[in-house]
């Protein structure tokens, strides 16, 4: 009989207990931001996005040497760039001031693919894309969140391909002919020593 009033207090008890905590919790200071109806970084809040934090990449194109090593250390390939070889001297020199080798023409970074791991910012060697603390660039098309970053205009580039295309003729051109004249000289060389 003792043990059959003690499983009845104890049932009445939990009940309560239960509820003191749903009480408790019920009238409480809510701690959750109704996102987007409030901003979670307003300014009245004071709170800041940490520098550190991990989001949407961007890429300093004036930077960017078209090195490729971002996108070679990108893990799920969101990460496109195309380049091609600049005549030497015609290229704007980088902000930095090193020389410009390459033009980059395509820079797309496909954030519906990207998984926000920082690894294509660590092998860049000018620094040229980090990460940044914008976080709200949700779209209803995926293509949408293809960023180009590259800014050069289709005219330019043919313009570019083009000059590269006739220098690398003339400098072929020149090749051929200074090795015509040293197989010309070889061979006057030649007669000169039967000659003797």
């Amino acid at each position: 009989m003792k043990t059959y009033f003690k499983n009845i207090w104890l049932g009445v008890y939990t009940v309560l207990l239960g509820m003191k905590i749903t009480l408790v919790h019920l009238f409480a200071k809510n701690v959750t931001v109704q996102y987007p109806n409030k901003h979670p970084l307003e300014k009245a809040s004071g709170d800041k996005m940490p520098p550190n934090a991990r989001n949407r990449l961007f890429v300093d194109m004036e930077l960017c040497n078209g090195c490729t090593n971002c996108a070679r250390a990108c893990p799920v390939n969101c990460i496109t760039v195309e380049t091609f070889k600049a005549v030497p001297g015609d290229a704007p020199p980088l902000k930095t001031g090193e020389k410009r080798g390459l033009w980059v023409p395509s820079f797309t970074i496909d954030f519906a693919k990207c998984c926000f791991c920082s690894l294509c910012t660590e092998p860049c060697p000018t620094e040229a894309i980090k990460m940044t603390t914008e976080f709200e660039y949700s779209v209803y098309d995926r293509q949408e969140l293809k960023y180009q970053f590259a800014k050069m205009k289709p005219e330019l580039i043919k313009e570019k391909k083009e000059l590269y295309a006739s220098y690398q003729a003339e400098k072929a051109k020149k090749d051929a002919e200074a090795k015509k004249a040293a197989e010309a000289k070889k061979a006057e060389e030649g007669k000169v020593e039967e000659g003797k």
